[in-house]
């Protein structure tokens, strides 16, 4: 049985959840369902363990306080893609 529920969200995180949602091909309710159940399930969410050479990485180096991982990312892949 289906009940309805009021939540209070910032409008532009709700923005952009119907837009993910409709990209997706699913309702918002539908996602925020799917994810309740997970969090509550008996088993709890599911954790990815990390392969032993992702261990032995970690912590190996500090990015600067200012690094733009996306500015970076879009950089890169520019040269790689449109420099050529």
């Amino acid at each position: 049985m289906n009940t309805k529920l009021t939540l209070t969200i910032e409008k532009e995180i709700i923005e952009q959840a119907k837009k993910y949602a409709k990209s997706k091909g699913r309702s918002l309710s539908d996602i925020i369902e799917t994810y309740l159940k997970l969090i509550t399930s008996e088993e709890g969410p599911k954790t990815l363990e990390m392969s032993p050479t992702v261990k032995a990485l970690r912590g190996s180096f500090k990015l600067p306080d200012n690094f733009d991982y996306k500015t970076n990312l879009t950089e890169i892949l520019s040269k790689k893609y449109l420099d050529k």
